[in-house]
């Protein structure tokens, strides 16, 4: 516990957020969540919380309901657009990792944080319906601008102002009033739930495709009683081949999260039918489907400003490549609640360390992202052997696609939490 409780705010309700909020409360900090929706929902689809993400959770007492929610990742599997598998990377305990790897609703997971914070901060500490819109701060303190629903607004002071309320962060813009609008890579992302058998093992997540169309699918909760289960499907299809590495902007934000249709995706994926999965089949059956374009920004000279700092998306936005998203923001949450316990009394110096510890990973795995990150095995095998292969041997050496995985999955952090042998 610190030896000076401060009084925090958390501009934003989401994965990041509210983990923050839990790790500070837990070393006996006084958190406000502030969050702009006026009733939180679990909506969403499915996303991967990394060993490293759920050894943290773990920590806050999470972990027996995560394990009841969510499926233990197995493997991850690369194959090519014909469903011929090239490479399979063990994952979570299965890799010898002191921890799963989950894959989860993401709504689900939220409505978990939350529920775990109103129950351990109290009932007013958690606020809907409450935008930070925007800060003031003198030596003492921060003072955070709420806006709410209706027009009105009011005002918060505290000793910190955790900004974590996204890509699209009002506090963020605040100290970088001319960053503009997200960077696009030429990639548009269809999202969707399905319910069906389940494929493989039931515990697989699977890439499969090239740069210019991929499709990702895997589960996001335990089998039912009547033998189905909840799949989540990405269909990657780019719009822009101008655009790689994050050269364009991003479409506007009112095509962001919409409805996406099947008529959309059938005239690129309508022929992956695999041994294992039935990928038109699986799309047409889909109890959802959202649109999104894959966007990131780019990294940020410094997070700190004064007594506020940046938090997850907010502070390091990164295309989904390699489950990193959700986690990198976890990670982010936990580190800023252990520097400042390390830090007692000086939280300016503690914000300092938070930042010195995880910048400069997350601006390394922006950077291996916006080159596809492990994406780049799929782009390697279709364009040595568009029609399939029969040995992927002939193709690729297993040894270079093997240090490639860990060489990335360092860079990712993942080796913090591996366990001894």
């Amino acid at each position: 516990m610190s030896a000076t409780p401060l009084h925090i705010v958390i501009a934003g309700g989401g994965i990041g957020g509210l983990t923050a909020a839990l790790a500070l409360a837990q070393q006996g900090h006084r958190v406000t969540v502030c969050e702009a929706s006026v009733q939180l929902k679990p909506l969403g689809v499915g996303i991967n919380l990394l060993p490293h993400a759920v050894a943290v959770l773990d920590g806050l007492g999470l972990l027996p309901d995560l394990q009841a929610m969510a499926v233990p990742t197995r493997a991850l599997v690369f194959a090519n657009r014909h469903g011929q598998p090239i490479y399979e990377d063990q994952r979570g305990v299965a890799a010898g990792y002191s921890h799963p790897q989950f894959s989860v609703h993401r709504g689900q997971l939220q409505m978990l944080l939350w529920n775990a914070a109103r129950q351990r901060l109290g009932e007013a500490c958690l606020r809907s319906d409450a935008r930070v819109a925007g800060c003031t701060q003198d030596e003492q303190a921060v003072t955070a601008r709420i806006e709410h629903a209706d027009g009105t607004a009011e005002s918060l002071r505290c000793d910190l102002l955790v900004a974590a309320d996204g890509i699209h962060s009002a506090l963020r813009r605040q100290f970088y009033p001319d960053e503009g609008a997200p960077r696009w890579n030429g990639m548009m992302m269809w999202r969707g739930t399905t319910v069906a058998r389940p494929f493989l093992d039931g515990r697989t997540m699977v890439q499969a495709g090239h740069r210019r169309a991929k499709f990702v699918v895997y589960p996001i909760a335990p089998p039912a009683a009547d033998g189905t289960q909840l799949i989540n499907w990405i269909a990657d299809r780019r719009l822009r081949e101008d655009g790689f590495g994050g050269g364009l902007t991003a479409p506007d934000r009112a095509d962001w999260s919409r409805a996406g249709s099947v008529d959309d995706l059938l005239p690129t994926f309508g022929r992956w039918r695999f041994d294992w999965l039935d990928v038109p089949g699986v799309i047409r059956q889909a109890t959802q489907i959202l649109e999104w374009p894959m966007v990131d920004r780019d990294p940020l000279p410094r997070w700190r400003h004064g007594r506020v700092t940046l938090l997850g998306d907010a502070a390091h936005p990164m295309y989904p490549i390699g489950s990193n998203g959700a986690t990198q923001a976890v990670l982010d949450a936990r580190t800023l609640a252990d520097e400042l316990a390390r830090h007692a009394g000086e939280p300016l110096a503690a914000l300092e360390a938070y930042e010195a510890a995880r910048r400069p990973m997350t601006t390394r795995i922006v950077t291996l992202n916006r080159q596809e990150g492990l994406d780049a095995i799929l782009d390697m095998v279709e364009e040595r052997a568009p029609d399939g292969f029969d040995r992927v041997e002939d193709v690729v050496d297993p040894a270079v696609l093997a240090r490639w995985v860990q060489d990335y999955k360092a860079a990712a952090g993942h080796r913090q939490v591996v366990a001894a042998a």
